[in-house]
């Protein structure tokens, strides 16, 4: 068994172990059980009570599911997004059903990066989805074979 001392030098030097995944989800989701999305995935909208929504493993709510830039996604019904307006709050059907995930304002790090490109070109941020929605993952984006395509792929830096 290692000594305290010795523990907390390989600590100190690698570092804890997250248990999000820099890498893959929303900043906002960093404190939050995380796994990579697999063709198939049935997910859920879901409010994680870090300041944000995202999508959340249908075998446990509290495991968020992270979505790589150009992954295909079919809702079981129309969207339904929330928004802020003049009365306060209201919602506004989307009138698709299949969206790609995409991430935005990439360079901006302390704002919400996910968000869905829906068949018309429009583009809602993940966090403005009403909670509860059901999608499944069509399809992941192909390996990107050049320097760009592997840049569109990258998730936006973590700021923390």
């Amino acid at each position: 068994m290692r000594q305290d001392s010795e523990w907390v030098r390989i600590v100190l030097a690698v570092g804890l172990p997250k248990q999000g995944s820099a890498e893959m989800c929303d900043y906002s989701l960093q404190n939050v059980r995380s796994r990579p999305a697999k063709v198939g995935d049935q997910l859920t909208t879901n409010d994680f009570r870090t300041g944000t929504r995202g999508f959340a493993a249908s075998e446990d709510a509290s495991v968020a599911v992270c979505v790589l830039p150009g992954t295909e996604l079919s809702f079981a019904e129309e969207v339904v997004c929330i928004s802020k307006g003049w009365l306060g709050w209201s919602t506004k059907e989307i009138n698709h059903k299949t969206a790609i995930f995409r991430q935005i304002n990439k360079e901006n790090a302390t704002t919400h990066h996910d968000a869905l490109e829906f068949p018309d070109g429009q583009i809602v941020v993940l966090t403005f989805l009403r909670e509860g929605q059901w999608a499944t993952v069509l399809q992941l984006p192909a390996e990107p074979k050049t320097a760009t395509e592997s840049e569109s792929q990258r998730r936006a830096a973590y700021a923390g």
